[in-house]
């Protein structure tokens, strides 16, 4: 059974950091949702040569992480593909990390409708209290 914290479970603190500025760099304003927390959960659920696979692109970009400039030479490769696919996904799905402030995607893009309004979102499955 997943871990029910925020503690990293697969990321460490270098890539960890990394991945923050990566997030923030591709989805400006994320970092305050914890979006790290969130891609940590997802990997530690995710099959062994997937997770390696994100690690490497995580480690491909993180000298990049530095400037929009200096991420966009790395645009078109699969680990800026993969890396933007789980930022993107960590900030449109409205997770908040717990101890962030947030506010959530869904409440910065006036996402309303009846059913989204409705909805009780549990990130249990992730391990996430």
């Amino acid at each position: 059974m997943p871990r029910a914290d925020t503690k990293a479970k697969l990321l460490d603190e270098h890539r960890a950091e990394a991945l923050a500025r990566l997030c923030e760099l591709i989805v400006p304003g994320s970092s305050r949702v914890g979006p790290v927390v969130y891609v940590d959960a997802v990997l530690a659920s995710m099959p062994p040569a997937v997770v390696e696979h994100a690690l490497q692109a995580i480690d491909e970009l993180a000298p990049a992480a530095t400037s929009a400039d200096a991420l966009a030479a790395h645009a078109q490769t699969p680990a800026f593909a993969l890396v933007r696919a789980l930022a993107v996904e960590a900030y449109y799905s409205d997770f908040v990390a717990p101890g962030k402030d947030g506010p959530g995607a869904w409440a910065e893009i006036d996402f309303n409708s009846p059913l989204a309004t409705r909805l009780a979102k549990d990130w249990s499955y992730l391990g996430i209290a």
